[in-house]
């Protein structure tokens, strides 16, 4: 269900997420996900599709970053929604240069204010913020 006046991207941002969150539950590959929901008839939004493959296709980087600036926080530990959002955000922060950085990084904490724990959004403002701040650093 999304909110009367979200956004195209806010949407397909959603639904990226929803997909990621599917296959890592599932232990599966996001492309496979996607690919059901192509076969069960399911409209699937372009930047949806541009969002989870690079995740994907960046997911081990993305780790990586996540893993080394998540202050006492392991991805293991953290709620998958979390997770999720915060490979959404740092994507797009580090890889899609047609989003502004406090975009990616507030679309990120509204995805995981509507669909996470109430401590959530503190915590991926936090790690988002930070590394925004320090992303020259960070592109490889």
């Amino acid at each position: 269900m999304t909110k009367q006046g979200e956004s195209t991207r806010s949407k397909a941002r959603r639904r990226a997420l929803e997909v990621l969150f599917e296959a890592d539950q599932r232990a599966v590959d996001a492309a496979e996900v996607l690919q059901r929901r192509d076969e069960d008839g399911a409209a699937v939004n372009p930047y949806t599709r541009e969002v989870v493959g690079g995740v994907s296709t960046h997911a081990t980087q993305l780790d990586e970053i996540l893993t080394t600036y998540a202050q006492g926080w392991t991805l293991d530990r953290m709620p998958a929604v979390d997770r999720a959002a915060l490979r959404i955000g740092l994507w797009e922060l580090l890889f899609n240069d047609e989003i502004p950085d406090a975009v990616a990084v507030d679309e990120a904490v509204r995805l995981v204010r509507e669909m996470s724990t109430p401590e959530s959004p503190d915590f991926v403002n936090g790690l988002l913020g930070r590394l925004q701040r320090i992303k020259p650093t960070l592109i490889l």
